[in-house]
């Protein structure tokens, strides 16, 4: 007797009847209600409808008479249906992850004192190693020696690495401590080693006096002198200052100190303000001191007194004495003019003449010439001059050699000289030198040669005397003597040779010219 078809689930018939296009539905048959064993699922092929069903509706399946447990739907036949395709079965959505736990970060480093005072003391450390989930900032803490209560010094959280805790009582003792702080908490405190005393440090004071400074300062009268020398110490020093040992005039000097430096101000300065200025920083017992040399420089006086002291000739002797008045700074130089009476003007005759005596020449014969002399120094001329009293008269004098007819009046007759002979043989002064040339680009010779009278100048080829050849172009301008050699060929190498004569004798340089001839890499690869 056959087995019995496994029925189909209802809900996977469900789902068939809904992806299926309307169509009629096969009739059941009725059958007895008969216990039947129970079967196993069918497998999920079978459970989906066929692909071809979606489009084609089921025949009617024929009614066959018998016993209920033989008869069976044929299209509820699993032989009898196509191979059905597997339902898209729809995932269920994921639950989202949760975040992780938030992790405190680890203690800050580096904790250390910045400053301390009489009311306050600042801190300073570095960013933990691992923030773990972030850092908001920091919270500092505070516990006097002997109490167990730690006081947080800041109401809100601090981002920076650095807080000042103020208010603070003089004289305590206190225990300090830093904690990182974020989502995940608080991390681990790191504290001070030891106890910090809320009182001022000492520092031992020190002026660190600028390099431009170190040495002596120089400026002109009139001018502004605005000095700022800075200083260090603590608690805040005492700040004194001091010229030659006395104390300074308030009506010309100011002086304006701060907690790090100290101002020298002079708004116009004047020669009584030069001298030694004393700066003294002074902590309790301790004290640094340093020295400012002030020198205010002005124009020079004229020389005291400037005198002739003889003139003969067309000469005029000169003599005069340093001025009282240098300017507070050294003498260095006079500058000496003259002035003829007929105009009036005055012509600088020297400058920057460095001592106290002088001669003055080329003066014109029959004039009258007064002279006068300035001091010079590192600021200028003095404005003044010392003028000489008495005035220098050029005679017209007649010499021996001048003859004086009665009728025609004074005629000079000038010396005679004797000239100097500057005849000789030729010499060259620059030789030719060996050289190379390339065949097609031009070449040239160069020598010099000096000799009076001007030497006739000739060039030789291997003791061939070249001539008036085109190919060759011989120059000679002022002793500087060329031969240019216009493409020369391979022919043209050899040795060259200038020759220079005059009266008084010849001079002779030669030199050798080697031409090559260029070999072009083309052809030695086809070669």
């Amino acid at each position: 007797m056959p087995a019995k078809p496994a029925p189909i689930k209802k809900s996977a018939k469900k789902a068939a009847e809904k992806e299926e296009k309307p169509a009629a539905p096969a009739p059941v048959p009725e059958t007895a209600p008969v216990e039947a064993p129970p079967a196993e699922d069918p497998p999920v092929e079978a459970a989906a409808p066929a692909a071809v069903e979606e489009t084609t509706p089921a025949p009617e399946a024929p009614v066959a008479e018998g016993p209920a447990e033989e008869t069976a739907p044929a299209a509820d036949a699993p032989a009898e249906a196509a191979p059905a395709e597997p339902a898209p079965v729809e995932e269920p959505p994921k639950a989202p992850t949760p975040p992780p736990p938030a992790v405190p970060p680890s203690a800050p480093q580096g904790l250390s004192v910045d400053d301390v005072n009489d009311t306050s003391v600042t801190l300073k450390w570095r960013s933990p190693e691992n923030i773990g989930s972030g850092l908001d900032g920091y919270a500092v803490e505070y516990c006097k020696e002997g109490s167990s209560e730690w006081v947080v010094a800041n109401t809100e959280l601090v981002t920076s690495n650095r807080h000042a805790i103020r208010g603070l009582t003089t004289g305590d003792m206190l225990n300090i401590r830093v904690v990182a702080v974020n989502a995940g908490g608080r991390s681990e405190p790191v504290v001070l080693p030891q106890p910090i005393p809320v009182r001022e440090v000492m520092d031992r004071p020190r002026i660190r006096m600028p390099r431009a400074l170190r040495s002596k300062y120089i400026r002109h009268a009139g001018e502004q002198i605005n000095l700022v020398i800075p200083f260090s110490g603590k608690p805040k020093p005492v700040i004194s200052w001091t010229k030659n040992g006395q104390p300074l005039d308030t009506k010309k000097v100011n002086v304006r100190n701060s907690d790090k430096d100290s101002i020298l101000f002079i708004r116009k300065a004047e020669r009584d303000d030069s001298g030694s200025y004393e700066m003294s920083v002074k902590v309790d017992s301790f004290e640094d001191k340093t020295t400012l040399i002030i020198q205010i420089v002005d124009l020079p006086g004229p020389p005291v007194s400037v005198k002739l002291v003889d003139s003969w000739g067309f000469n005029a002797a000169l003599e005069w004495t340093p001025p009282k008045d240098n300017g507070n700074t050294e003498i260095t130089g006079y500058t000496v003019q003259k002035a003829d009476k007929k105009t009036g003007e005055w012509f600088t005759v020297l400058e920057h003449f460095h001592r106290l005596n002088v001669t003055v020449t080329d003066l014109v014969m029959g004039n009258v010439y007064t002279f006068r002399v300035f001091s010079e120094n590192m600021v200028g001329r003095s404005e003044t001059a010392a003028v000489t009293k008495d005035a220098a008269r050029i005679k017209k004098t007649v010499p021996a050699e001048v003859v004086v007819p009665l009728s025609v009046g004074i005629v000079y007759k000038p010396l005679e000289y004797k000239e100097h002979d500057f005849s000789e043989a030729p010499k060259f002064t620059a030789p030719l030198k060996d050289r190379a040339a390339t065949v097609g680009y031009t070449a040239k010779l160069l020598c010099a040669v000096r000799g009076s009278p001007k030497p006739k100048i000739e060039w030789l080829k291997n003791q061939m005397l070249l001539g008036d050849d085109p190919k060759f172009r011989q120059i000679n301008n002022q002793g500087v003597c060329s031969l240019e050699i216009r493409k020369p060929s391979s022919f043209d190498g050899g040795v060259y040779t200038c020759r220079a004569k005059n009266a008084l004798g010849e001079a002779t340089v030669a030199c050798k010219l080697e031409v090559k001839q260029v070999t072009i890499q083309e052809e030695k690869d086809k070669k």
